[in-house]
């Protein structure tokens, strides 16, 4: 004797399914942790390399401001040179053309002391 097998289609056994729709089920995807850990690792790397560049432009800054300010300084000294060399040169301009000074003599050497 034969046996009868019965069948069942999936429509009918699956109420989810009908009639002209997909079949198929999409499951979600999602990075793996060690994808998630490069990431993060990168991110922060990026975001390292932004502050480290942002804090050498600001160390540059104060280099160059503390120049500037050497230059500043070295500069008045100067000025104070100059002023002290400019009343130098305009008190023995004074005295050459004072009256006094046009009737002394010139001074000579005799000779030198021995010791």
């Amino acid at each position: 004797m034969r046996e009868h097998t019965s069948y069942t289609t999936r429509r009918t056994a699956n109420s989810n399914f009908a009639r002209n729709r997909n079949t198929v089920r999409h499951t979600r995807r999602s990075l793996g942790s060690i994808s998630q850990i490069v990431i993060i690792s990168m991110i922060t790397l990026v975001f390292g390399l932004i502050y480290v560049s942002e804090g050498t432009k600001a160390t540059s800054f104060d280099y160059e401001i503390s120049n500037i300010e050497s230059e500043i300084t070295e500069m008045n000294a100067k000025k104070d040179d100059l002023a002290v060399e400019k009343a130098r040169l305009n008190s023995v301009a004074t005295a050459k053309n004072s009256t006094v000074a046009a009737a002394m003599e010139d001074a000579t050497v005799t000779g030198y002391a021995a010791d």
